[in-house]
């Protein structure tokens, strides 16, 4: 009461901080006539200007008004787009270390180049952080024109790039790239030989674009830098052909082998299917008569048995991968793209292989890992983007610290969001999702379909072939023409079915996208000034009728074909739809067959379908429906988070030892010279021998001085005296045995540095020192690995 009461006082805390933008917007809006009138020539030695201001101690935050006013008529003049005063605003939430969420088409693209402009001016450098390589690349080329022009360097980071490109791209002001490729760079560097194969600068700024789809759902996976360990393979196919001769229980308390929890994803085994799978495993040769699985010699046995109950259960050929060239890749459960070169961990990618007959390829050991949450922490300033971020805005406040601000449109969105219709069976939905994109296909409309897997995607075109419904499909098995297909989603009766987040970053044009002809037009040096302004200016008369038509039918109809985990990925598919105050409507089609309504929401929602008695192929659309499925994402949601915390926190522990191991490695790197290093560890080492033979505090009568002799003679080639040392001076106490010993070694080491000269013997004590870091650390991860496994 009293919260509500000061929020209609004061403003939210939304409210004032777009009410203290809003006053620096209007300081920057006062300098464009002054930016205006000025040269080429002038405008770009504004850079060069600003650089010797920061020299001079004035702040970023000073120079932000001037600087945007800048970029924006920078932006006008090369790309020519003039950013609106809500991407003014978006670059100052960006530039201050906060998240800008903005509505699908309102330009976050050109937005992100205000901040990226002003934080580079540091000379510390700026990565912008994207989905693929194809924004990455796409991005790059676009914006950096304007970069360019305004005398900064850009540069893109590509999967398998050449390293001198890529060092060339870390170098440059502004760095494009995914967010895979900046992380394992990251650990890349903390693999390397020598300073000179490391790729990045300090971790400066950035800015994630999808900030959500970065930070939240690829938070659950590792990155993950792994070496084949010695295995035996041959395990996974025999054991995955006794996995289908187990029962699946019908629930946990019926009769059978093992219960599939579909919540946590998960196999447990019944106490009758332990014994049943060591009678198998028995046949099988695999466990010895009479052996348990309890015993702690077959403990890797019932790990492939579990792991091949899971590839058999829980994971699906085209929704959770697919085979390629003989391959199993797995597919992005949030994007449905494929994740080429990532490997599940556990031994489950080896089971998944085992049970499709592909080649199977031996286990990995982990030689480096990081997950994105403690990557992207480690930048000095971090910012993000993206259309959805609100439901979300706890956790990125709580994980990273970031705070969402929500960027007003730049026109009011009149998009309409209809109802969820609900159905019995999966059959009558896509009855009704068929009927609804022919009713828009005969209309004119255009329909983007919303799938959450690639198999439904392709069960849906196979069905739309079927009444001869022309369309295009887009899922992680055509990722080249992806953006292509997008940009032209809006041309008039087009049918699109794509998977969940499929050409994400391209903006979904009413009437399709005349920008790429006209940007070929503006390539092509062919035409001289008039000729190329006629074309152009035929192309948009070309296109405005064709857009209009759009407008008239009712826009970008939207329809899902099942509910997301996550609200924030349904609120992506219906942001596609009423970008820049265009018309649009949305409408999901659901059935109690869903995975989501049939795990989470069954119960309640068939209780109400039951109480108003549908007839087949009847839909029931009612708020007391949508607020139940909606309590089943929020369900998910939560334990969504649950499971990345934990992976946060399981990270966390390894984080502290990371930062300690890599900032070791970073100065045997650096140093041209570890002698003093290797000194103080050859006297540490030879302090407790001394002391292990002499223990501290003992009589004299306890020390084992002949057993000190051999020591030092079998493990530093160290032939002393020190028997006839203690005989010859009485007053000789431990301690002072030690210097002797630790100076008659010290002697040497010296002869031997100059039988070989200092530089090599430097050389060869930094690559011993780095080889064995890294084995001790690899050792290290591996137990951590086996620690998290049994618990």
């Amino acid at each position: 009461m009293i919260s509500r009461l000061l929020k209609s006082v004061f403003g939210s805390r939304n409210d004032r901080l777009l009410k203290q933008y809003r006053q620096t917007v209007a300081r920057i809006n006062t300098l464009e006539s002054e930016i205006t009138a000025l040269s080429d020539e002038a405008l770009q030695a504004k850079t060069p200007e600003f650089r010797q201001r920061l020299a001079q101690g004035e702040s970023l935050n000073d120079l932000l008004p001037e600087a945007f006013a800048v970029v924006r008529e920078g932006s006008r003049r090369v790309l020519q787009m003039r950013h609106f005063d809500v991407q003014l605003i978006g670059g100052m939430v960006l530039h201050y270390g906060k998240i800008a969420e903005m509505r699908t088409g309102e330009g976050k693209t050109l937005m992100a180049t205000l901040a990226a402009y002003l934080n580079a001016l540091s000379g510390k450098g700026v990565h912008v952080v994207t989905v693929n390589d194809y924004l990455a690349a796409r991005d790059a080329e676009w914006m950096g024109r304007l970069y360019r022009f305004l005398g900064l360097s850009v540069g893109v980071i590509l999967t398998n790039m050449p390293q001198a490109d890529k060092q060339a791209a870390y170098a440059a002001d502004i760095t494009y790239g995914t967010n895979n490729e900046f992380g394992f760079d990251y650990l890349r560097d903390n693999m390397a030989a020598s300073a000179e194969e490391r790729f990045q600068r300090g971790l400066n700024f950035a800015i994630v674009d999808e900030v959500d789809s970065i930070l939240i759902d690829e938070a659950r996976t590792p990155l993950i830098i792994s070496g084949q360990a010695e295995d035996n393979v041959e395990i996974y196919v025999r054991v995955d052909v006794l996995a289908p001769q187990l029962t699946r229980q019908a629930d946990e308390n019926a009769p059978g082998d093992y219960h599939v929890d579909e919540k946590n994803h998960q196999i447990l085994l019944s106490e009758s299917g332990h014994e049943h799978a060591e009678q198998l495993l028995e046949q099988a040769g695999l466990l010895p008569a009479g052996g348990s699985l309890y015993d702690p010699a077959n403990i890797t046995l019932i790990h492939h048995l579990y792991a091949a109950l899971r590839a058999h259960n829980l994971f699906h050929r085209d929704q959770h991968y697919v085979v390629q060239n003989g391959e199993v890749v797995i597919v992005d459960e949030f994007t449905g793209r494929l994740m080429a070169g990532r490997r599940w961990s556990d031994g489950l990618h080896q089971a998944v292989e085992a049970k499709e007959g592909v080649t199977i390829q031996k286990e990995n050991q982990t030689l480096a890992s990081i997950t994105f949450q403690n990557y992207f922490r480690m930048y000095e300033k971090l910012s993000g983007m993206t259309g959805t971020a609100d439901t979300e805005a706890f956790e990125f406040q709580s994980i990273y610290g970031l705070e969402t601000v929500i960027v007003p449109p730049n026109r009011p969105t009149i998009r309409s969001d209809l109802m969820d219709k609900v159905f019995l069976t999966a059959q009558e939905k896509y009855t009704a999702v068929i009927a609804d994109i022919r009713d828009c296909h005969e209309r004119g409309q255009p329909v983007l379909v919303g799938t959450t897997s690639i198999e439904t995607s392709e069960l849906l075109s196979g069905l739309l072939e079927k009444v001869k419904l022309p369309h295009r499909v887009l899922n992680a098995k055509q990722h080249a023409h992806e953006a292509e297909i997008v940009a032209q989603a809006g041309r008039p009766g087009m049918i699109t079915i794509a998977t969940n987040m499929a050409g994400r970053g391209t903006d979904i044009v009413l009437g399709g996208n005349v920008e790429k002809p006209i940007e070929l037009v503006r390539m092509d040096e062919s035409l001289d000034a008039a000729s190329r302004e006629q074309r152009i200016a035929e192309l948009r008369s070309a296109w405005q009728p064709v857009h209009q038509q759009v407008i008239a039918s009712g826009g970008l109809h939207i329809i899902g074909t099942e509910r997301h985990e996550s609200r924030r990925v349904d609120n992506q598919l219906r942001g596609r739809s009423g970008r820049q105050g265009d018309p649009g409507s949305s409408r999901f089609y659901l059935s109690l067959e869903d995975p989501l309504l049939r795990i989470f929401a069954s119960d309640r929602v068939a209780a109400i379908m039951n109480k108003f008695k549908l007839p087949e192929g009847e839909a029931i659309e009612h708020s007391w429906v949508t607020r139940a499925i909606e309590n089943a994402q929020r369900k998910v949601e939560a334990r969504n988070f649950d499971m990345r915390k934990q992976i946060l926190e399981y990270d966390d522990v390894a984080n502290d030892q990371r930062k300690v191991i890599y900032q070791q490695r970073a100065e045997l790197l650096e140093s041209a010279d570890i002698s003093d290093t290797i000194s103080a560890m050859r006297d540490s080492v030879l302090l407790d021998l001394v002391n292990l033979h002499l223990p501290p505090d003992s009589m004299e009568e306890q020390w084992d001085v002949a057993g000190l002799e051999k020591a030092l003679a079998a493990e530093f080639q160290l032939h002393l005296p020190v028997g006839q040392w203690m005989e010859q001076d009485k007053q000789l106490d431990p301690t002072g045995l030690f210097r002797r010993i630790a100076d008659a070694a010290h002697e040497q080491y010296q002869t031997k540095v100059e039988q070989v000269s200092a530089e090599l013997m430097h050389g060869y004590e930094r690559i011993v020192m780095l080889q064995s870091l890294d084995q001790h650390w690899r050792e290290h991860l591996a137990a951590l690995d086996h620690l998290r496994q049994g618990i």
